[in-house]
């Protein structure tokens, strides 16, 4: 008889704890996943596919413009919200479906409910308890807002932005990552009238400088207003419905819908890990070493729970590394080096390794190549948005140590891209490297003269 109910429960059905499962189960163990919401997680429920969507329908506003700069006559198109959302929840649910099938088929039990720890070796789903031999913990995280705010309950984040039931005639987005200068693009492409309020210097902080300075410049050639370096006081609704936004510098905004996107945290609340043991680190996320596992012998940890790189693929990887290592006898741990990102701004951003001030201040000496220019396309109707294309060079050895874009399909590119810098390459060999003729890409391959800052060229 087993000693345990499970070899394996994982706590959140998102897409590392889905991997970690279906490797499990394939190599042949008991495995039961509960999750508390939809099968998917943050990404594909709540996160970057439901964005993509809505970054893929506000970009039509702006190919309408290139499509007249191109001979067509395009009558002024009109934007369905509710057809949309419906479309949208249509694919998501037949996304989530397509996740419980792979799990079912891989032979893992899916369990319902928010599952939370007895102990090192006990769950408990609802008023029923189950015993694994192994734990793994995959609940992701959550939008964090400022509860002290006052009229913090008019505000929304973007797991509401998402099922708004009609499209906000103006919008004010809090904060300055990822999540907020995606969404200021997806509203503004969508006819909104967008301001962005960060309290930095400026949006995208950990990003090369070059990049914010140009993306932030992009922006506002859309129509985005940009409001840096304050803070909000207070939110109030106004007797039209509308929100009134006072700031910490006087200004004030009325709009109806405020957003708040300040960063998110480790799901940990009420999983119970003090019953357990399991310890947190000074940010709040679950500590792991190198292969996900807790300080408890017999419990991991794998992705934004753990707070170490919050993409969809590193928990993916994370995931299968764990089942690599604890099922198939095959140690396995990823490495989080050089691991490509994507912004899905507008225009959107391909980053790989360092920044230009991390690179300097790591390896004393860079050789930087960087260039702006306007795509054929967009010079062709007249449009005035350039992309930025940058790479990082250590002097004593010519490795590229970064390479970022800024413009139509960076994603896309930086992807190639990634393999390159995760090999090690260096700019000769990059340069040996044949154009691909007419591409914006091309530009990557042939940039050949080094870049001078003002103030770095002042000082030689």
């Amino acid at each position: 008889m087993a000693k345990y109910d499970y070899d394996l429960f994982v706590i959140g059905a998102g897409s590392g704890g889905v991997r970690a499962s279906r490797l499990a189960a394939m190599a042949g163990a008991r495995v039961a996943v509960a999750e508390e919401h939809r099968v998917g997680g943050t990404c594909v429920i709540r996160g970057c596919v439901p964005k993509k969507f809505m970054v893929y329908a506000s970009e039509f506003s702006q190919q309408v413009k290139a499509a007249r700069g191109f001979g067509w006559t395009v009558e002024a198109p009109t934007f369905d919200w509710p057809a949309f959302i419906e479309s949208k929840d249509l694919e998501i649910a037949r996304l989530s479906g397509i996740y419980v099938t792979n799990l079912q088929k891989a032979g893992a039990e899916l369990l319902h409910g928010r599952a939370t720890l007895v102990d090192a070796h006990t769950v408990a789903v609802g008023d029923q308890t189950y015993t694994a031999d192994k734990i793994l913990i995959a609940t992701g995280g959550r939008p964090t807002v400022p509860t002290d705010l006052p009229g913090i309950e008019h505000a929304i984040t973007s797991e509401e932005a998402f099922h708004l039931e009609k499209l906000p005639e103006s919008i004010l987005i809090v904060g300055g990552g990822y999540i907020a200068v995606e969404f200021a693009g997806i509203f503004a492409g969508l006819g909104s009238k967008v301001t962005l309020q960060y309290r930095g210097p400026n949006i995208l902080r950990g990003f090369d400088d070059d990049v914010r300075v140009h993306l932030s410049s992009e922006m506002e050639k859309r129509g985005i207003r940009i409001a840096l370096g304050c803070s909000h006081e207070s939110i109030e609704r106004a007797e039209d419905g509308r929100l009134i936004s006072r700031l910490n510098n006087g200004m004030r905004f009325t709009t109806e819908q405020v957003m708040f996107a300040t960063g998110r945290e480790p799901h940990v609340k009420g999983l119970g890990l003090e019953n357990a043991g399991v310890l947190l680190n000074d940010r709040g996320a679950i500590q792991v070493d190198e292969y996900s596992r807790t300080n408890v012998a017999n419990i991991w940890a794998v992705g934004d729970v753990t707070d170490r790189i919050n993409l969809t693929p590193v928990a993916i990887r994370e995931g299968a590394a764990f089942a690599e290592t604890e099922f198939k006898n095959n140690p396995t741990s990823f490495d989080h080096d050089h691991v490509a990102t994507a912004v899905f701004s507008q225009p959107p951003i391909g980053t790989v390794g360092m920044g230009e001030a991390e690179a300097r201040k790591r390896f004393g000496q860079i050789d930087v190549y960087r260039t702006t220019f306007r795509p054929m396309k967009v010079s062709f109707y007249g449009g005035e948005e350039r992309t930025l294309m940058k790479l990082l060079v250590r002097a004593d050895n010519q490795q590229v140590v970064g390479v970022h874009v800024v413009g139509p399909d960076a994603p896309e590119i930086i992807q190639m891209a990634a393999i390159a810098v995760k090999m090690g390459v260096t700019k000769p060999q990059w340069d040996s490297t044949c154009a691909v003729h007419p591409t914006a890409a091309e530009e990557l391959v042939t940039m050949r003269e080094k870049y001078m800052p003002a103030e770095l060229g002042a000082v030689g």
